[in-house]
């Protein structure tokens, strides 16, 4: 049984060993092409894969040609404006739905569930009419404006809340404190997993954001829209489109290594994944 069970634990790993080559090709393509010539990326030759000359000046070209600083600058606030106001709205209705007694709790929450199965592109015209009225088209707000509420975060927190036992309320209730105390001292810290996890979910989702960003803004623009006009209508610069998608990986990449505890205890306890 020994044996056997070290067989099985050999042939799992090699599994998981090759799933995770697999999943790292596509990255390790675009690095590896951001260094290479436009010829050899789109040689039909399947062995180029290692540049003859690793070329820096594709990242030069496009650091010139694009202000990457002003593009991060923008990325995190749309990523810093969609999580707060995530976490805050939904961490509120969450608890409300959960815990509080209204009239039309149920249909409310019914039309959050009704948001949350139909796509996302039928709120744009809405959206887009609401940011225009307001005159805030072209600014980070207008970015960060669809997040401002979260259908799948109230759903997730409320979720969250119903899972904690009503002693805790009945306690704090006898010990003098009213609704506000009792949910900002009690019982939002108990929650704080789901909150991780809601955010980590916002933070991804407002990074690869492309059509909103194309629509509501012409000058401001985050990482994903800035990339999307380095596409050209009949032909591509691959080395370069590459070079530029490398870089918008940083920021991506260093907020994992700041918060890899985080990301990983998040996602864990959610039960879900990105």
């Amino acid at each position: 049984m020994e044996q056997r069970a070290k067989i099985m634990s050999i042939v799992i790993h090699l599994i998981l060993i090759l799933v995770s080559i697999t999943m790292l090709v596509p990255f390790l393509w675009m690095a590896l092409t951001a260094f290479k010539s436009m010829t050899e990326a789109t040689s039909v030759n399947p062995f180029v894969i290692f540049p003859s000359v690793w070329r820096t000046e594709n990242f030069t070209t496009v650091i010139n040609n694009m202000d990457f600083p002003i593009l991060y600058w923008n990325t995190l606030l749309l990523i810093a404006g969609r999580v707060i106001a995530a976490v805050l709205t939904a961490t509120l209705a969450g608890y409300a739905f959960a815990r509080l007694e209204f009239r039309g709790k149920n249909f409310m929450f019914s039309l959050i569930l009704f948001q949350m199965m139909v796509p996302g592109q039928i709120y744009i015209i809405p959206q887009y009419l609401m940011v225009s009225k307001m005159g805030m088209l072209n600014t980070i707000f207008a970015l960060v404006f669809p997040g401002l509420v979260t259908a799948f975060g109230t759903f997730l927190l409320r979720q969250a809340y119903m899972g904690l036992p009503r002693d805790l309320e009945e306690a704090a209730r006898l010990d003098g404190c009213n609704i506000g105390q009792t949910f900002l001292w009690i019982m939002a810290p108990l929650t704080q997993s789901s909150m991780v996890a809601l955010g980590i979910f916002t933070a991804v989702f407002a990074y690869k954001d492309l059509m909103w960003p194309l629509i509501c803004n012409r000058d401001v623009m985050p990482l994903s829209a800035a990339l999307a006009k380095m596409q050209g209508q009949y032909t591509n610069n691959y080395p370069q489109l590459m070079a530029a998608s490398l870089l918008a990986c940083v920021p991506m990449i260093v907020l994992y290594l700041i918060f890899q505890k985080q990301f990983v205890e998040g996602i864990a306890t959610s039960g879900g994944k990105l």
